[in-house]
């Protein structure tokens, strides 16, 4: 296996690339490359809930792939119908944690995400405002700034109100100390193709709190008790205040995501993904378009 940012043009059996818009030049030119040697996709959220709908370099990486990788079951829905035959689900995973005591003066709520548009931190940043009169409830943010504008509201008001706390970008393995430590995590994304930081809660044992949108459905499950609408601030303060007060529901939420969590599992994601590469080697050349 060998693993670059572009392709090439070495020999190989088999190119399994990442994101259909930003790979689309090293798809094309596997293709002219290795003529008839199989291409798998993997698509992200921006993959399938946009840039597939109008890109033309995204949607010439799905006719060129053998296999199309989608991240979560909601996904194969989001994959063009005369594409899905091809699609396959592959969910990430994460190490199982062992949970940890968490503090019981206040609910403690993280979000983890770099702050851009497609995360939606606005929404958490209006849900902690709701919330500045309980201090028994606070939401730490991890994630560095990708919009000055979001950088700028973020720290602004990690300054102003004890509810909210920005702790910018944190090596891996102190954002997941933060999320073990955490009653829960939130999560508002507005696109999301399957966050692997939802799964790494889960595994964590520490539920989450989700805006309810496909990438995070087909991860969680229809009926888990958890969701918010997509920029509904006071739908996620009513649900961070539930967390804190009502005293069935975490064991609710921590149920669910414990019945989840085998799912995740390393061994299982790899074997997956085997799977998908061998059926892929076995599959003709003619079960993908060489050219657009």
């Amino acid at each position: 296996v060998r693993i670059a940012q572009a392709f090439d043009g070495s020999p190989a059996d088999v190119l399994v690339a990442l994101h259909a818009r930003r790979s689309a030049e090293a798809i094309a030119a596997f293709a002219r490359d290795c003529p008839g040697k199989p291409i798998v996709l993997v698509l992200t959220g921006t993959d399938l809930y946009r840039d597939i709908q109008a890109d033309a370099s995204a949607k010439a990486s799905l006719k060129r792939a053998h296999r199309l990788v989608v991240l979560q079951e909601a996904g194969l829905q989001a994959v063009p119908a005369a594409w899905r035959a091809k699609a396959r689900v592959c969910a990430q995973s994460a190490p199982l944690q062992k949970p940890v005591a968490k503090p019981d003066d206040r609910l403690r709520a993280v979000m983890v995400g770099h702050l851009r548009p497609e995360k939606d931190p606005q929404t958490a940043f209006d849900a902690a405002r709701l919330l500045r009169q309980r201090m028994d409830i606070r939401l730490l943010h991890i994630g560095r700034s990708l919009e000055a504008a979001l950088g700028q509201a973020a720290e602004a008001l990690s300054l102003e109100d004890e509810a909210y706390g920005w702790l910018g970008e944190l090596p891996h393995e102190e954002a997941v100390a933060h999320i073990r430590l955490a009653h829960v995590l939130v999560h508002p994304s507005r696109i999301e193709g399957g966050a692997h930081v939802v799964i790494e809660a889960i595994r964590c044992g520490t539920p989450v709190l989700a805006s309810r949108i496909d990438g995070n459905v087909g991860l969680l499950g229809n009926d888990y008790a958890g969701y918010f609408p997509v920029g509904d601030a006071p739908a996620l303060a009513s649900l961070l205040k539930r967390a804190r007060d009502d005293t069935t529901f975490l064991p609710q939420l921590i149920g669910q995501i414990n019945r989840l969590s085998p799912r995740y599992s390393p061994r299982r994601e790899k074997a997956t993904l085997l799977a998908i590469v061998a059926e892929a080697l076995d599959t003709p050349s003619s079960g993908a378009t060489a050219t657009p």
